[in-house]
């Protein structure tokens, strides 16, 4: 695998929209092309290599890429967005919007990440190290799908409204988690290894949620019953848990949660 380094130098203040950072763009370019790549800070166009020392080697195949971003980019936006494949690394926090409608590949994040990342994710790998924002893995605004394949894992804690209309794949939280994880989520997975705010599978109609922490279910899940063991895709988790059905408020609801007992 070919690894190409991207070292952070004066970044801008307000934010820099760079989706271009992604091996989906990198693929069978040479450096100065890559330095020509266009990023946005605010409305003004202008290039990667303004803001990046870029150095290394790039492989023809965006399966051969490595991305290493060797620094903080806590301002830096869109990394990964849409990509299909390879890998990306990031030696510090990065911005909103990391790995967005990611197909495939993976990504690791050794710092924080900001808002909406994942969001939309359809495949592939997304490890953050550190703490995530809100909306990981939701939909966009007005739209109804979000996360529909791959796994983010998360070391640290989330924000609220975590896999906001999931309808597929899997987020691991080892963490706590903010309020109105899963609202609206049809299918998938999501664990939370540690507490869970209020509000927890607001308005889901499928998919499963685990809390191996404390938190405190809405009156319109249905309690079940307790289950001691669990298996789940695979995962063994030691109960006791509770089991709850729901959001009964809304039709034909089939979701489950389940709540260290």
């Amino acid at each position: 695998m070919k690894e190409i380094v991207l070292i952070p130098e004066e970044l801008p203040t307000i934010g820099l929209e760079a989706d271009t950072i992604s091996p989906d763009f990198f693929a069978n370019k040479k450096i100065n092309e890559i330095n020509n790549l266009v990023v946005f800070c605010g409305n003004e166009k202008l290039t990667l290599g303004d803001f990046f020392n870029i150095k290394g080697s790039v492989g023809q195949r965006i399966s051969d890429i490595k991305i290493i971003i060797a620094g903080d980019v806590s301002l830096v936006k869109r990394i990964g967005q849409g990509m299909s494949g390879g890998e990306i690394l990031i030696k510090g926090n990065a911005g909103m919007y990391v790995g967005a409608e990611m197909k495939g590949g993976t990504i690791v994040v050794e710092g924080d990440i900001g808002s909406f990342s994942g969001q939309r994710m359809r495949g592939g790998q997304f490890i953050i190290k550190g703490n995530a924002g809100n909306y990981l893995g939701a939909s966009y605004r007005g739209d109804w799908r979000g996360m529909r394949g791959g796994e983010i894992t998360v070391d640290g804690n989330v924000g609220s409204e975590t896999g906001e209309f999931m309808v597929g794949g899997k987020i691991h939280i080892k963490g706590n988690c903010g309020p109105f994880i899963g609202i609206h989520m049809t299918k998938g997975l999501i664990i939370i290894e540690g507490d869970a705010d209020k509000r927890v599978g607001a308005q889901m109609v499928g998919g499963t949620i685990l809390v191996n922490g404390k938190t405190e279910m809405l009156p319109s899940f249905k309690l079940e019953g307790d289950e001691s063991n669990l298996n789940i895709n695979g995962a063994k988790f030691n109960g006791p848990f509770l089991k709850f059905k729901g959001d009964m408020a809304e039709m034909h609801s089939k979701g489950t949660v389940y709540v260290r007992k």
